[in-house]
């Protein structure tokens, strides 16, 4: 009787290993969408420091009222430059927005934000990365519909482009205005 090698197992194996993987992620309930811990709560503490030249973030700026946006952006993270055009947009369709730059260089998001225009009501400056943290932010770009009484409606992690903006950002953001 001849003798099977593990390394003759191991491949077939890994490949089923994956294959079922692949197969249960496929039947997830939401595989676009990432939880969070802050929808339906109040929104996290936003840092009282600006980038220089820009305003600081009020205390109570987020439940004035009035539906806004926080978006967490960086001036080196390409899908925050892609999705700056519909950042502008709803800007000038008089959606507040509050842009948080985090993990970013002063100069690097201060030249950004002169040559590209700024959307921002509110310019908060974390550079740490620690009011992302309390806001459960994992990468740039990620923006949160927060309501006028100051609660997280939703989150939207990556670029407010293409169908993935039209087919879930844009519909909750209806939403939310229309309350």
């Amino acid at each position: 009787m001849a003798k099977v090698s593990p390394l003759m197992i191991a491949p077939p194996a890994i490949f089923a290993g994956l294959a079922v993987l692949f197969y249960v992620g496929m039947f997830r309930e939401d595989p676009q969408g990432l939880p969070s811990t802050r929808i339906g709560q109040a929104a996290p503490a936003i840092t009282q420091t600006a980038l220089e030249g820009y305003p600081a973030l009020e205390p109570g700026a987020l439940a004035t009222g009035e539906v806004t946006l926080v978006n967490f952006w960086a001036s080196w993270c390409p899908p925050c430059r892609a999705e700056h055009p519909k950042l502008l947009e709803l800007e000038a369709q008089g959606m507040r927005i509050v842009g948080v730059n985090f993990k970013d260089q002063p100069g690097d998001a201060l030249k950004y934000l002169s040559e590209a225009d700024s959307p921002f009501i509110a310019v908060p400056f974390d550079p740490e990365g620690r009011t992302a943290i309390d806001w459960g932010v994992t990468a740039p770009p990620e923006t949160f519909i927060v309501d006028g009484d100051g609660t997280v409606l939703f989150r939207f992690a990556g670029p407010l482009v293409g169908s993935d903006y039209e087919n879930r950002f844009a519909p909750k953001l209806k939403d939310a205005l229309a309350d």
